[in-house]
Order: C-alpha cells, then structure tokens, then sequence
C-alpha cells in the first residue's frame, strides 16, 4: 500500500471515529402526575455521568439532545418520589414519566414544592414562586388563601396597606405589573376594593412572579410580571374540593371527559357575608363571585388543545341608591403542536375585558367604563443541543378604550347620554430569546423584543394652541388645562401616534461550586398603557389610556445584581440581590387634575421620570418540620416631573416649575424598610401550625405645615409632596390547621383552619386626616384604620 492511500484511509478512519463521537440523538416527552394526568412545571431530569440535565416547560414538555450512548436518568420533583431509570440514545427517543406523590410520615422529612426551590445555576434571577400548598398555609384578613397576599411577603413585594387593591414591586406602581392568568390579562387582581385577590387558590397549578431579568417573550410592563396558570383538569377521575369560610365559600370539580385523553375544570367562589346585613338593619351589599373554567384534550402525541376561561364581578351597594359593579373576564383558546422532538410551540387566542358600572339612583343616571383587547401569539421552544435553547415568537394586541359612558336611569332625571370618546390602539411585538450554557460554570440568557404601538384615530380629537394641552400660568407659578382650539375627526383607520422601541434583555450566572452563584441582569422594557388614577391604591374607577400624541409610552431601565447559595444540600437557601430602575415618562399629575369623566386628559398630565434602587435579603428553610423564610427589603422609591423646556416656537417661553418645584419627591409606595417572617411547622399528621410578621415603613403622605384665614375660613396649606409618612405599619398573623385522621371508609378528606389576623390588635394607620376641633377650634388629627383583631375559621373537604 502506498504511503497515499495509507494516509487516505487514515483520513477516513478519523473522519468516520470523528463523525460517529458527534453523532447525538435527542430525549424528549412529557411529565405529568400519576394519579391526575396533569402536567408538572420546572421537573429535573438530570444526567449525573454528564453533569446536565434539563427541565420542564409551562407545559410539561422537556427535550435534551445528546450524544450517543447509555445514561442514568433521574427524573426529580419534590413532593414526589424520584424515578431512576436508564436510557439508551442510539435513536431519537420519546419518553413520557408519570410521577407518583410521596406519602409522608411524621419521621420523615418533610419538604415544599420543587417551584420553591433555588436553581444556582440558571441566569434567571429575581424572579419568586410560591407553591399552592405554601399559599394555602398564609395566614391571612378572613381566613381566605390569597395569592397577592401571600406575594407581599416577598422581598421587593409591598401594597399601600390594608384592603388596598393591587400591588408593587420594587417601587413601581399597581399598573406597571403584568399579570397574567393562562396567558390572559387580568387587569384588576381585587376583589372587594382589596379584601380579596381574583385567583381561587384550588384552580391555580403554578403562581411566578418576575420582578427583573424579565425574559424577552413578555412585555408591556415595567415593573414586574406575575403569571399564573390553572390547573387542566383530572384526566383519570372525578375528584371534587371545596371550602366553607367566615365570609365566602368555594367549591372546585375536575374529572375526564374522555379518560386519559379529555378533561374538564369548573371552579366557582361567592361571598355571603351581606346575607346577613339585613339582620342588622342595614339594607348595604358587598359581595363577589367569581368563575374559573378549564377544557383540554390530547388530540395525539403531537397536539393538545386547551380552552380556559375566568369570570369574576364585584357589587357594592349603599341603599340602593349607589350601586357599583365591577370585574374582568377572559378566555383563552391555546394550541400546543410538537413539529419535532426539538421543536414546541403554542398558539393561543386571547380576550380580555375589565368593565366597570356605576349607578347613581339618587342623581339618576348610570356609568360604564373599561377596557377590551384581542391577543393572538404565537410561541416556539427550540431545543437545539443540550448547551442552546431559542425561545422566539409574535403577538399582536388590539385594544379598545372605553374611559366611560353616561345614561340616564330614569325619565326625570335630565340627563342626557353621553360617552366619552373611546380610544383605539393596536400594539405588536416580536422577540427571541436564548438560553445559553457556555460553560460548566456560565449560562447566559440573552436576547430582544421589538415592540409596535400604533394609537389609532377615534372619533373626536382636540387640538390645541400650540399644541400644548397644558398651560403654564408664570404669574401664579401653576398649571392649568389647555383650552381645544378646533376638533376633528380622524378616523379609526387613520394613525395618530406611532412608537417603535428595541427591548433587549441580558442575564447570566457564574456557578461556583454548585452550591453558590453570582448573577446579573440588565432589562430594557417599555409600557404602552398608563392607569389614571389620583389615589395612593387603585380604585375600579380609575380608567386605562393609552399613550399617544400628548402621552409618551413609559421606558424602564433595570440593572440588577446578587449572591445566591444553597446550604446544607439545599435546606437552606440564601438570595441577595441589589437593584436599580430608572423610568423614563412616567405621568404625573397637575395640582387639582379632575380624572373622573374628563374627556380631554391630555389636559392634566404631565411626563415626568421615576427611579427605584434598593437591596432585597431572602433566607428560606426548604426542608424539615419547619419551614419558612426571612425577608428584607431596603429600598427607596421616588419620582419627578421637572418643568418643560421652554420653547418659542410654540409658545412657552416661561421657565416653568415643575411638579413639586420639579425636585425627587417620595412615591405612594415607597417603603425604606419591608421586613416579612413566615414558618410553618408541622407537629404532627394532624396538625400544622403557621405564623407570619410584617412590617413596613409609614406609606408617604401629605399633612398641613400651617393655616390661613381667608374671607373666614381657614385654609391648611402643604409643604412638598408625600414629605410625611404615616406610622410605622406592622402586626402578627398565626393559623393552625387541624386534618383529622381520614376513616378509610370514606372518601372525604377534611382539614379545619383556624386563623388569627393580627393577633396583638395593631390599629394600623390606613390614612391621617385633619379637622377643626368644635369646642377648641384648634386642628386634630383623625386616625382611620381598617382592621384590629380578626379571627376566623375555615373549612376545607375533597373526596
């Protein structure tokens, strides 16, 4: 043989031993409960040999592509027990696991769900899961398993008190949070003006909450994005569970349609405590209900269908002669399609409606207002190799803006009907996003979202003088509404405004030695929709707009960095992140903005800026008889709108002031120190107690610094914005859970709650208000709170 073809077929030989080391071939299927069939989020499958593994989606789905050979695999999710089985790669492999619950005793350890649970490695960061079951075990106002509630003992999560609507995160307002309910917008999350959250614990599968890092396939917010979804249903058996509580009841039915193929979820809440009202002679209402509805069906291994729906009203009546009715309603049509064992998608088609009524019978005349969109997106999952994965997708939103329309309710009245003009607009996006391990140590998570908003034309539009909807009085230093100098009429097919903003993302993580991490995000968001509102919590009055001509779309810049580590195997965790937020356009208000039925809004706001910075400590116990966590916030949130440029070509060539003397004043939300404590403690199989502390730093407000007489009356004057704080906010919540041993005859279980809220009777300041005195005629101040001392019990069943 010649020296050529020696080297030839060594060439080959290489090539071939080369080409055969490459060759991979990749595992997939889905993960899902034994006894339910229903699909488990975030599932371990781990290679140990390797020292990778994956987890599942939303969906339960998992795909990990590999190279050729035979691998230990252990499919892990707490709560459950572990599968260890052995694979062979010599093909592409489709492989689905059934996970079946652990039965625990009280000598055994005794742990939360895997969702809680820290991943070191991962880029993802300040982002914050709480399991059904942690939910369930919060004390809480009533004895009723709150889901917002529950968030506020997060680190970064706070409201504006008590029976107050919403919530903000790291310094941002109530309406720069996303929140989602399978993928469908929920925007107004209270029941009872905040006594209570729209989420019914027994519906919900998996509660996340993003407060930074946020990844590329959300957007429209800039603060933060909790999203929830409900559970799909009992493909297997019909299993029904409920509650009996002080103030509401609940009551939840799953089963199959078709076993082991279609399944179906009805779920229902109402409260009853008005019932009783006229016991006492008071002839007032407030009460709920809400809906919550599921349909999925596996068409076959490659498709599934999901229909889901939520349906929630409010009613608050005084006499009858002021009735309020308020709540949302969605639906979501969803498509899963598998092209290949690397490739997922879903497609959904979304509706979302907030409505908002109100009838006045002593003034005689009725209100509606509120806010519709039509969503269409569709996502894909890309599982290229074990190290790369690309999320990438498109949504389109249409909204419609109804800011109120007035009727008369009877025929002597004198009211004349009348709506507002209602707001057009359509806002578009596209993204990728990708998650990306570089070494055994990096992960990246990096990626882009393009976003689109058009304001549409409507029916009426203003012009103004200058174009300047807001006037500058430069003798009494003040602002004052702009007066319309025409009117046309655009059109719904015209444009008024268009806005085009580049999104990126980044986050990354740098692993230690498996137990510890550091992490850093940076994440670029912009906000289309702003929620007028001049109260410190959200109201169902407070109307949606969206930005425009005279309303810049809202832009936020956050840089965020911390320390994770797990401990001890992870019983214990440690987090500390610090972060920083700078907003761009965030509205403000003019000194006496009227909000209500104003056809013209343009005419009192202004664009101002916002930051936010803090540090955020979280230390978990995830395992043992005793649960919990500590968590710390330390932050400072402010805002300000200083006076505009001053331009000759339109006008304005008066230096202007400003909101506030255009200085940083303290937002509503702004919290210095948040400390929350939660444990759960497990003293037997029958019993569970549980116990929570809370406390805030005074909410920011306004009191007088002083008086004058004018014409007789005395006049209290302010100093500058939010300057003063309410009282220090804190109080003690404990609970105890009793389950009876279950009788194996029946096929009940039953469990008792007994709850205390605020156990040391803390009369919390929800507002300061001041008066004259009558007999001294000196100033006073009136406290005003919402609750002391509140014990309640519940009862819980499922058979």
């Amino acid at each position: 043989m010649s020296k050529r073809h020696f080297v030839l077929l060594l060439l080959l030989f290489i090539n071939h031993t080369f080409l055969q080391a490459q060759q991979k071939y990749t595992l997939s299927g889905t993960i899902s409960e034994a006894t339910s069939n229903e699909t488990l989020i975030g599932v371990t499958i781990a290679f140990p040999s390797l020292k990778t593994g994956v987890t599942t989606n939303e969906y339960g789905f998992y795909s990990i592509t590999l190279p050729k050979g035979e691998y230990n695999v252990i499919i892990s999710y707490l709560g459950f027990q572990d599968i260890r089985e052995t694979v062979r790669l010599n093909t592409n492999l489709k492989k689905d696991f059934n996970l079946t619950e652990e039965t625990e005793q009280l000598e055994e350890v005794i742990v939360t769900d895997e969702a809680e649970r820290l991943d070191i490695k991962k880029p993802q960061m300040s982002v914050n899961t709480l399991a059904v079951k942690t939910i369930k075990q919060i004390p809480v106002v009533l004895g009723e398993a709150d889901v917002i509630k529950s968030l506020l003992l997060l680190p970064g999560v706070s409201n504006a008190g008590e029976a107050s609507s919403g919530f903000n995160v790291r310094g941002g307002a109530v309406d720069q949070n996303l929140i989602l309910l399978d993928e469908a917008t929920i925007f107004n999350s209270s029941h009872l003006f905040g006594f209570f959250s729209v989420f019914n614990p027994d519906a919900i599968k998996d509660v996340k909450l993003f407060k930074g890092g946020i990844p590329s396939r959300y957007g429209g917010r800039v603060s933060s994005v909790l999203e929830i979804f409900q559970k799909e249903g009992n493909s297997k058996e019909v299993k029904v569970n409920g509650g009996i509580g002080a103030v509401a009841s609940r009551l939840l039915v799953e089963g199959p349609i078709i076993k082991d193929k279609t399944s179906f979820l009805v779920g229902g809440r109402a409260s009853y405590a008005h019932l009783f009202l006229p016991l006492f002679d008071v002839n007032n209402k407030a009460y709920f209900y809400d809906l919550n509805t599921k349909f999925n069906h596996k068409i076959n291994d490659r498709n599934n269908i999901f229909l889901s729906g939520y349906f929630g009203r409010d009613l608050f009546s005084i006499n009858d002669s002021f009735v309020n009715t308020y709540g949302n309603a969605v639906g979501n049509f969803r498509w899963n399609h598998l092209f290949s064992d690397k490739l997922f998608s879903n497609l959904s088609v979304i509706y979302s409606d907030y409505f908002y009524g109100l009838e006045l019978d002593f003034v005689g005349f009725e209100w509606d207002s509120g806010i519709q969109n039509f969503n269409l997106k569709y996502d894909l999952k890309h599982y290229l190799n074990d190290r790369f994965q690309l999320n990438y997708g498109i949504n389109n939103i249409y909204y419609v803006f109804n800011p109120g329309k007035i009727k008369p309710n009877r025929e002597d009245s004198g009211i004349v009907a009348d709506q507002l003009t209602k707001k057009y607009a359509n806002e578009t996006a596209a993204y990728v996003d990708i998650e990306h391990k570089v070494t055994e140590r990096l992960s990246l998570n990096y990626g882009l979202r393009v976003s689109h908003f058009n304001r549409l034309g409507q029916d009426e539009f203003f012009v103004y003088e200058n174009d300047d909807p807001v006037f500058f009085d430069p003798f009494l230093l003040v602002y004052r509404e702009g007066t319309p100098i025409d009117t046309i009429n655009p059109g719904r097919g015209s444009s008024l405004e268009k806005f085009t903003n580049l999104e990126p993302r980044l986050s990354l993580s740098y692993n230690f030695n498996g137990k510890s991490s550091i992490k850093a995000s940076y994440t670029r968001l912009a906000q289309y929709l702003h929620l007028l509102s001049n109260t410190n919590s959200p109201t169902p009055l407070d109307v949606w707009t969206p930005s425009g001509p005279f309303v810049e779309p809202q832009l936020l810049d956050q840089y965020a960095i911390g320390y994770f580590q797990n401990i001890k195997d992870g019983e214990y965790s440690f987090e500390t992140e610090l972060f920083y937020k700078d907003i761009k356009n965030r509205i403000d208000y003019i000194d006496g903005a009227d909000l209500i039925a104003n056809d013209a809004i343009e005419q009192v706001i202004l664009n101002g800026e916002a930051r936010a910075y803090g540090l955020e400590l979280l230390l978990r116990k995830n395992e043992g008889r005793l649960k919990g966590w500590l968590a710390y916030t330390l932050s400072k949130s402010e805002q300000r709108t200083p006076g505009r440029i001053p331009s000759f070509d339109n006008g304005r060539s008066n230096m202007e002031t400003g909101i506030n003397f255009g200085e940083w004043y303290n937002t509503p939300y702004d919290k210095t120190h948040d400390i929350a404590v939660f444990g759960s403690y497990d003293f037997n199989t029958k019993w569970n107690f549980n116990a929570n502390f809370v406390f805030q730093t005074g909410q920011p407000t306004n009191y007088p610094i002083g008086q004058f007489e004018f014409q007789g009356l005395t006049i209290p004057f302010y100093g500058p914005r939010n300057e003063e704080r309410l009282p220090d906010y804190h109080r003690l919540d404990i609970s105890a859970t009793l389950t009876p041993k279950r009788n194996g005859r029946k096929k009940v279980q039953s469990e008792w709650v007994f709850s205390i809220y605020n156990v040391y009777n803390r009369m919390n300041a929800a507002s300061i208000n001041f008066r004259e005195n009558e007999d001294t005629g000196r100033n006073e101040a009136l406290r005003t709170s919402i609750f002391g001392i509140i014990p309640a019990i519940t009862y819980n069943f499922k058979f």
